[in-house]
């Protein structure tokens, strides 16, 4: 790998060139809408707007395990946010959340509508609104929430640092994946050495902590993140391993997946979801099977 050209930077930054890279084309160093779009609203009190992300699975699974354990209040309308053609700047986006950043949320439930936007936040707002997945007396909870917001602080070492340099930089920059891969590969030690004590992050519970270091974590050991599995030897780590594959095997987590999915197997793509039985109706192989 070879290091960029000696840079030093200017006494003050300006954006006036392409920073190149897979997001160049959305990249902006300023907040707000660059276009209008009012966003659709289905039949559900909940409404998301995602993308099958990582941050986007986490709701999907979120809302999928809690209709699972009985909680039909939980049904959902997502929509597609297509975040590499600037969807999540359109006007009714940053009404919601002014980070423009998916997942987001619209609970339509009570007399005045509340938004909910970051991941971390979502997973709390759904877990204490149904009173699962969370739990209510101490030291666990502070157990589960710790994971979370472990999760929530660490996963940008792993997406925008590592991911980023090792994956879609335009350079390759030695010096830049070593920092971050060192980081990452301390990381799934962390979660190694809390896993070989726990069957789950929180201790004997599956929780919200799980749901939200999974599709992170468990991707990157799974072998889904950036290409990168070997170069990180993710098979070293036997208890990640353990921990992803029960995890995997739940059922809502398989359909939580594919919400929102745009890439990979047409059968892994739902595109919108709008009722349970879309998943056997409506995912990418049969909607382009029916077309004539």
């Amino acid at each position: 790998m070879a290091d960029s050209p000696e840079y030093t930077p200017p006494k003050v930054w300006a954006w006036n060139k392409p920073n190149g890279g897979n997001f160049a084309s959305i990249n902006r160093p300023i907040a707000g809408s660059t276009h209008d779009k009012v966003l659709p609203v289905g039949r559900h009190p909940l409404q998301l707007y995602s993308l099958a992300t990582p941050n986007g699975q986490k709701v999907t699974i979120m809302l999928e395990e809690l209709l699972a354990l009985g909680h039909a209040d939980a049904e959902y309308d997502a929509w597609l946010i297509r975040i590499g053609e600037g969807d999540q700047f359109g006007s009714g986006f940053v009404e919601i959340n002014p980070n423009s950043k998916i997942p987001a949320l619209m609970d339509h439930s009570g007399p005045e509508p509340v938004r909910v936007f970051e991941s971390g936040s979502i997973l709390v707002y759904l877990a204490e609104k149904f009173g699962a997945l969370l739990p209510t007396t101490q030291p666990a909870r502070a157990e589960c929430l710790s994971w979370l917001f472990w999760q929530m602080g660490s996963a940008p070492y792993l997406g925008g640092g590592f991911g980023h340099f090792y994956a879609y930089a335009p350079t390759k920059i030695e010096y830049a994946i070593d920092r971050y891969a060192m980081e990452v590969k301390r990381q799934l030690d962390v979660l190694d050495r809390r896993l070989a004590e726990n069957e789950y992050l929180g201790g004997d519970d599956y929780t919200i902590a799980d749901i939200a270091v999974f599709p992170w974590y468990g991707g990157l050991a799974k072998g889904w993140q950036y290409g990168a599995a070997e170069f990180l030897s993710v098979q070293d780590y036997k208890h990640v391993q353990r921990w992803a594959d029960t995890i995997l095997a739940r059922p809502a987590v398989a359909r939580g997946r594919i919400v929102n999915r745009v890439s990979g197997n047409l059968s892994s793509q739902l595109h919108e979801r709008h009722d349970a039985d879309d998943f056997n109706t409506k995912t990418q192989d049969k909607l382009v099977a029916e077309q004539p």
